[in-house]
């Protein structure tokens, strides 16, 4: 079901209340370390100011609670959005209160404001209706331009779309299109890669995949539970010793489905968790006592870029090694540098494995990279997200 984008409905001349997501790293001294998410806003921001609509903005920033804590305030962004647009971005000094509301009443067409942070309100989390109707009043037309957060169903992502017409903005359309695409309708062959530490974070992911994907690749601490459920040790490997019998169901069910199911064949152990341990590649059969596995060895870097070299689609979530360390960020590199070689549709489900394209500096390289972690892996579970559903159907 493709829902409506705000190409689809006339806003010219409208108020327009647009949830973003600014939910950027901020440095001790209050500056914002890295600005891609508001960047990556501006698009919609400027269709609207081109189609001569009032823009008032919002979002959140961490996890404040319910409370105003300073530290968390959107000044930054409003700072830095005033810099990218060209003109003044105005930042109310509530949410809802006196001084929003003022600033919302007067706001001309063709200006922008920022309303403080979302999550000062503590009905926002809450979806509390009395607030999402007093984020409606301000406006005649809602826009949901935030993907990272529409699997949750708050005053500010899903509650508001009760009181105004809902549509999308360019970033979720996008979302829409590039997941929704591989998921749905791969190109194949279709590969995915999953990294990360804990099968149990991954069970919903796994088992949708399973029924789509023609190869599935492991990678990361979650290898460990998997060798552990065939019987062999790990060493002070992360492993859940409680879900064994989940993984060797993960791997019959592969088995019935025809799935290709690619574990590492060798892994690179290092002595303790830092930067300059000693390390050494060992077969995933050997992992010796009291050395703890933080990435993939050198067969199964080949035997992996080798299986992507032949793949159509790839859907990528997770690195597959402790990529912050960098002798424990080869296997994750190798992944990042032969998915941007390859010609093949190639979808980055956000979080880390993001963080470490951005790092290798390839980010210009793939196909979509997304903007939501939590949100992307829900939307290749297949769950529906509260912050999609709201919108008005094509």
């Amino acid at each position: 079901m493709s829902k409506k984008t705000v190409k689809d409905i006339d806003l010219k001349g409208k108020k327009v209340i647009e949830r973003c997501d600014f939910n950027v790293p901020l440095l001790e001294d209050g500056t914002i370390r890295d600005n891609t998410r508001i960047v990556a806003a501006l698009p919609t921001i400027k269709y609207l100011l081109e189609q001569n609509c009032a823009v008032i903005l919002c979002s959140h920033l961490g996890r404040p609670k319910g409370q105003v804590v300073p530290e968390m305030s959107l000044a930054p962004v409003a700072k830095e959005l005033s810099k990218l647009l060209g003109q003044e971005v105005k930042l109310a000094k509530d949410v809802v209160g006196e001084d929003a509301q003022k600033l919302a009443k007067e706001l001309k067409l063709g200006e922008v404001m920022l309303l403080e942070n979302v999550r000062f309100e503590s009905g926002e989390e809450k979806n509390d209706p009395e607030l999402a109707k007093k984020f409606a009043d301000m406006a005649e037309v809602f826009v949901n331009d935030a993907f990272g957060t529409a699997h949750r169903a708050h005053a500010s992502t899903a509650g508001i779309a009760d009181y105004l017409p809902a549509v999308s903005g360019f970033l979720i359309e996008k979302e829409l299109k590039f997941l929704g695409d591989a998921i749905n309708n791969p190109k194949r062959p279709f590969v995915a890669i999953l990294g990360g530490k804990k099968v149990s974070d991954k069970i919903g992911v796994i088992d949708s995949l399973l029924e789509k994907v023609d190869t599935l690749m492991i990678g990361g601490a979650m290898a460990y539970t998997f060798f552990r459920s065939m019987g062999y040790t790990v060493g002070n490997s992360i492993c859940e010793e409680d879900k064994l019998d989940l993984a060797q169901n993960l791997l019959k069910k592969a088995e019935e489905k025809g799935v290709k199911f690619m574990l590492p064949v060798d892994t690179k152990v290092g002595k303790e968790f830092k930067e300059d341990t000693e390390s050494k590649i060992v077969s995933y059969k050997e992992i010796p006592d009291g050395w703890e596995g933080f990435d993939i060895g050198t067969e199964t870097i080949k035997m992996y870029t080798d299986e992507l070299k032949n793949a159509a689609t790839v859907l990528w979530n997770g690195p597959v090694g402790l990529f912050e360390f960098d002798q424990f960020a080869v296997g994750t590199n190798a992944i990042a540098n032969t998915l941007a070689e390859i010609d093949a549709v190639t979808v980055i489900g956000g979080g880390d494995s993001a963080a470490a394209i951005k790092k290798a500096g390839l980010s210009d390289k793939m196909t979509h990279i997304s903007t939501g972690g939590g949100a992307s892996l829900e939307f290749i579970e297949g769950k529906k997200l509260p912050g999609i559903e709201c919108l008005m159907d094509k």
